[in-house]
């Protein structure tokens, strides 16, 4: 199996879903399971079944993180320099419209283009890798072809 990069912030967070997952929703989920079977018919039960479709879930998440944690590879982006990598926060301006972004370069389950969690894997990232700054990238994404300049990277 492949290693998963992952910052030290994303590996803490995927810790203390999978914590809450076992400490917390999982008793309640069973709780609520066995307060549905005292109502008495299973085959009809809307509660039983609502309960047990959320224990799926809950146990598939706990496997999911579990497995995602053993694969981590966490990388403290403080003790990195230089161009793009990995960790990296990069605020660059778009050259059509001189809009400015910050993106941090992530782990895939730690990314959030609305928090400004960059992807690893996404084209954006994959053509900021290795760049310096002042250095111009030509991105393809969904939405056409993107031309952005490097203003600043920072490894916080």
């Amino acid at each position: 199996m492949e290693k998963m990069p992952m910052t030290r912030a994303g590996f803490a967070a995927l810790e203390a879903e999978l914590k809450h997952l076992k400490s917390v929703e999982r008793p309640s989920v069973i709780q609520a399971i066995a307060e549905a079977r005292e109502l008495g018919d299973l085959k009809e039960n809307a509660e039983y079944h609502s309960a047990r479709e959320k224990q799926g879930f809950i146990e598939g998440r706990i496997k999911e993180l579990e497995g995602v944690l053993s694969l981590a590879d966490v990388i403290d982006p403080t003790k990195l320099s230089g161009p793009v990598k990995f960790g990296a926060t990069v605020r660059v301006v778009d050259e059509d419209t001189d809009e400015e972004k910050t993106w941090q370069i992530v782990g895939e389950y730690e990314a959030n283009i609305d928090k400004g969690k960059l992807n690893v894997k996404s084209p954006i990232a994959r053509a900021l890798i290795g760049k310096d700054e002042g250095d111009s990238v030509e991105v393809r994404t969904p939405g056409g072809e993107k031309s952005y300049e490097i203003l600043s990277i920072e490894y916080k």
